[in-house]
């Protein structure tokens, strides 16, 4: 099978190490590995990590003020506006979209390449994969990960909000079928468009071989000046609902009951220079270690340092994340400890693969954390529980059932 992967998303470089970045290219690298041939169509090439198997063909955003200038136009929207630098970049991204079937449609003629299917990933302000589709004649399998236009607004900020949502509801209509990662995300996707079975929850995989390095974690350990005793661990985000403070006001608890515990948070953010200030004002620079961003091709050594992770999101009324980081530590054998919201006990077992607490609970959280430190075997075992767990989530099984979704789509559409 010819697929189109479509990632619009200027915010996802295909090369980097951000979650959805290590989505796209497991995504593709795993249909490879099924025998399809694939052309990954992006916005932002990136870099960090060497490219997935497929012919990659970057289409950029264009900013100059005559191409934002006719989009205000277009949408009524005085020129004006473009000095305000949130409205400007969701004009960038309204314009990007409407130029984007033309100048992809072209690529594909130029490579000479006709896809059978789109996979396309769905990003704010986008809604051009249904014009590519038509103009193609194959059917569309849309990804959602998020209600992205009400995760803007609540985040980030949102100034054209009724333009954002028309995107987004124009296109999960014009997809023949809806990956979406969470539960919670299909009730989203449902309440928008009325449909139900064409939405197919389906959550993220993992690549079990990348996590099987037993004893590579020894040389991170040894790097830190940290010996045999327990190392609670975070791989993620430094986001606000990420939960890091929560953690640190948990761990400097624990710390002063546990001597013996080391903490390392391994990511990025706009909450890590907190973070780093946190730590160092509570006296736990050699208890806690921040190294910040760390390329994904090494996060499976990190995790091998690691005796336990953390998930620790703070309480929201509608979580709808599928955590790859939660995916990940069970595959290389760690049992995680986590609150019980949304998806995460789908990922989970409580008591078998790892602990889960009442969302926002600090005593809970920390009574896990010191049930797992003080029970070294409690941890082994679950830790093999995990990883026989995520054996059953391998990227492989995750593609080849969206894209069996392919194939009913067809029928339906010569029907």
């Amino acid at each position: 099978m010819k697929i189109l992967y479509i990632n619009a998303d200027r915010g996802i470089p295909i090369l980097g190490d951000k979650g959805a970045s290590v989505h796209v290219r497991a995504f593709v690298t795993a249909a490879n590995a099924l025998g399809h041939e694939v052309v990954l169509a992006c916005a932002t090439l990136g870099t960090g990590n060497p490219p997935p198997p497929a012919r990659v063909i970057q289409i950029s955003m264009e900013s100059n003020d005559a191409t934002l200038a006719r989009e205000c136009a277009a949408l009524g929207v005085p020129a004006a506006t473009l000095a305000d630098p949130v409205l400007r970049r969701e004009i960038e991204r309204l314009a990007y979209d409407r130029a984007l079937p033309a100048r992809l449609l072209a690529e594909l003629d130029a490579n000479v390449f006709r896809p059978d299917i789109i996979y396309e990933r769905q990003a704010l302000f986008h809604q051009a994969g249904t014009v590519i589709a038509a103009a193609l004649g194959v059917p569309r399998l849309l990804e959602v990960n998020a209600p992205l236009a009400a995760e803007q607004a609540q985040y980030r900020g949102l100034r054209l909000v009724d333009a954002a949502h028309a995107s987004e509801a124009a296109s999960y209509r014009g997809a023949d079928a809806i990956i979406a990662v969470s539960e919670s995300v299909a009730a989203h996707v449902r309440s928008v468009t009325g449909a139900t079975g064409k939405v197919h929850v389906i959550p993220n995989g993992v690549d079990l071989a990348q996590y099987s390095l037993p004893n590579h974690g020894r040389n991170i350990r040894s790097a830190l000046g940290i010996g045999a005793g327990p190392v609670i661990g975070f791989i993620g985000s430094f986001k606000p609902w990420h939960g890091m403070g929560f953690l640190l006001d948990e761990f400097e608890i624990l710390a002063a009951k546990r001597p013996e515990a080391r903490l390392i948070a391994v990511g990025d953010g706009p909450d890590l220079p907190a973070a780093r200030a946190r730590a160092a004002e509570c006296g736990l620079e050699r208890r806690v270690f921040l190294p910040g961003r760390i390329a994904h091709a090494s996060i499976p050594a990190w995790l091998d340092a690691m005796d336990m992770t953390v998930a620790p999101y703070l309480p929201q009324p509608d979580f709808y994340f599928s955590p790859l980081k939660i995916v990940e530590s069970l595959a290389a054998g760690k049992p995680v400890v986590a609150p019980r919201i949304g998806q995460i006990p789908d990922l989970v077992a409580d008591g078998e693969t790892g602990l889960l607490y009442p969302p926002g609970d600090a005593p809970a959280f920390g009574h896990a954390l010191c049930a797992l430190i003080d029970d070294p075997d409690r941890r082994l075992a679950m830790g093999r529980a995990a990883r026989r767990l995520a054996a059953g989530r391998g990227w492989s099984a995750v593609v080849r059932r969206i894209l069996e979704l392919a194939p009913a789509q067809r029928s339906e559409r010569a029907a």
